[in-house]
């Protein structure tokens, strides 16, 4: 019975088992089971349950240990846990950070009145306010020559605000290798004031995001969370062991696009302070999403990957982090799918018969470009891989639909051609009138607006522009592309010949795209894109419904589309 099991039945049975355990292990994470008898000596009771008088302060320092002094930048005498609050203030560069150096901040929650230095019962955090960025190169008129500023990496007071990473000693030993060699090139150009375009430089991070757990709740010794573990400072109360605030900084929060350079004239930058509780549950997913994100950085992840992965959590709500989840996980299996199935309809292929060569052609090099552009933007992985995998996919349709053959001679390539039948030419016939009629509209177009774009936009290189020249024209027109193939259809009057499976699992992962399109970080181009592909799947639908098709049926060209081999009667 199991061998009779297809790979798609296995696939999709696996998919739905990782679902379920993923289900299971969230719940594991937001639920944590509390102390049966809060008497019990087994309990760890919250010190915020006797309404102390408590006060927050925020000192800055070269120093994460605050080694070589320290300076108070703000101070809050009356906190209350549950009142949420947001403070914008200056804070003041010493000449170390300015010439590319660190930053750090001190967060002390401690007893009002107290000195936090000398305060017993304080809980505090350490957050690095700078952060070692390579610059993004300026975009400048490629005919004049004029340079356009680039507020990204150098803006004005307030433009830019991000959040704070809390200090772990693999970041302190990265930054720390970072700065060495900041200062080596510097010192080998001839001084603090030389910079290369590759060479990272000192960012500031505008904006501190603060969480204090407001539940009051009770933990059990037997059942301690190893995630919260870290974050417990506990004392002694005479028999009954009881837990200080549980302060969290923020670092999913922490956008690149919202750094700012910093300089040596910047002696004064704004940092944005916010404060506002938290539950247990939320603080335990928060830490672990962290620390998913921290494990793909050291995986090759690079910064502006694990930022899309950051602004997923930022800024989206849980629930539609949920549905963002299922329809991610949703979105991997058809893509598999997909591939698969497109892969077994072009491998089991020998006829071009109703398909359209040069859709096939226009796919694959539109598919080429679309990944060029993603790699030259550095879109995040999540767009860039798959975009990968299909272009290589595309390459290989091709060398199937014009029966290509390559052999080696003498360590160089030839590529041979195969012939057409008749009933091919008649299809190829077709297809170049398609053509033929869309060139008329298709390449004015594209030529008239990447001279546009010459003329008026900004651009890193000839490079840059030729690559948005020819992804513009993809994305604006790329669709007119798929006309051809409708065009067969309705000289033919059938669709049998197209492989439905994986179309439908391609339309199901555009609409799931659309949703994508606003959660993801990508280039608008790209999202309108996705958009502009429901039309098409929309038109094939209607065309499959106009066109019903009879598989026993043999066409006009002799070919029946679901003839089976006979199977050899047993012997008796």
């Amino acid at each position: 019975m199991f061998l009779k099991t297809s790979f798609t039945t296995l696939i999709v049975g696996v998919f739905v088992v990782y679902v379920l355990h993923t289900c299971w292990v969230m719940y594991g994470i937001v639920y944590t089971k509390p102390c049966d008898d809060p008497r019990s000596e087994s309990c760890i009771t919250p010190f915020l349950a006797g309404s102390p008088k408590l006060q927050l302060s925020i000192y800055s320092s070269l120093h994460p240990k605050a080694e070589g002094g320290h300076t108070l930048i703000h101070k809050e005498q009356v906190f209350d846990i549950d009142s949420k609050f947001e403070r914008t203030i200056n804070v003041s560069l010493p000449k170390k950070t300015r010439n590319n150096g660190t930053l750090y901040a001190i967060i002390f929650l401690h007893q009002a009145g107290v000195s936090p230095w000398q305060d017993s019962r304080q809980v505090h955090m350490v957050a690095q306010l700078t952060t070692y960025m390579v610059p993004k190169p300026p975009e400048i008129s490629l005919i004049s020559g004029d340079e356009e500023s680039q507020v990204w990496f150098r803006g004005r007071a307030g433009d830019s605000i991000t959040t704070l990473t809390t200090v772990s000693p693999a970041q302190g030993q990265a930054e720390a290798q970072l700065k060495k060699a900041g200062d080596g090139k510097s010192k080998a150009s001839g001084g603090a004031g030389a910079s290369s375009p590759d060479r990272p430089v000192s960012h500031w991070r505008s904006r501190l995001t603060l969480n204090v757990v407001s539940d009051h709740f009770v933990f059990d010794k037997g059942y301690l969370p190893g995630d919260v573990h870290r974050y417990l400072r506990v004392y002694q109360n005479g028999k009954k062991m009881v837990y200080l605030p549980l302060l969290f900084v923020d670092e999913l929060s922490n956008r690149v696009k919202d750094l700012v350079e910093i300089n040596s004239t910047s002696t004064e930058v704004p940092l944005t302070i916010s404060y506002d509780s938290i539950s247990l549950g939320r603080l335990r997913f928060w830490i672990h999403m962290q620390d998913a994100v921290y494990s793909l950085q050291q995986f090759g992840f690079t910064e502006k990957d694990a930022d899309e992965i950051k602004g997923i959590f930022v800024d989206t709500n849980l629930y539609f982090l949920a549905l963002t989840f299922f329809v991610a996980a949703f979105h991997l299996l058809f893509d598999f799918l997909a591939f698969k199935n497109d892969i077994s309809f072009w491998k089991q292929k020998k006829s071009m018969v109703g398909m359209s060569s040069k859709a096939v052609l226009w796919r694959c090099f539109s598919t080429i470009v679309i990944f060029l552009y993603l790699f030259d933007e550095q879109t995040s992985l999540l767009v860039l891989i798959p975009a990968g995998i299909g272009t290589i996919i595309e390459v290989w349709k091709v060398k199937k639909a014009f029966k290509i053959q390559v052999s080696w001679k003498t360590g160089k390539p030839t590529f041979l051609f195969g012939k057409l039948d008749e009933s091919e030419r008649r299809t190829e016939e077709y297809d170049t009138l398609a053509m033929k009629y869309l060139s008329y509209l298709l390449y004015p177009l594209c030529i008239g607006g990447a001279l546009y774009a010459l003329i008026f936009l900004r651009y890193k290189s000839w490079y840059s522009w030729l690559i948005n020249s020819l992804v513009n024209g993809v994305y604006a027109f790329g669709f007119l592309f798929m006309l051809p193939q409708l065009f067969v259809n309705y000289k033919l009057k059938s669709v049998a010949h197209l492989p439905w499976k994986a179309f439908m699992y391609k339309a199901f992962n555009t609409f799931i795209d659309d949703v994508f399109a606003f959660i993801i970080t990508m280039p608008t181009s790209h999202r309108l894109a996705c958009f502009r592909d429901d039309v098409v799947f929309l038109i094939y639908l209607y065309q499959r419904w106009l066109y019903p098709v009879d598989k026993t049926r043999v066409n006009e060209y002799g070919i029946s589309y679901d003839d089976k081999p006979k199977k050899k009667s047993h012997k008796d």
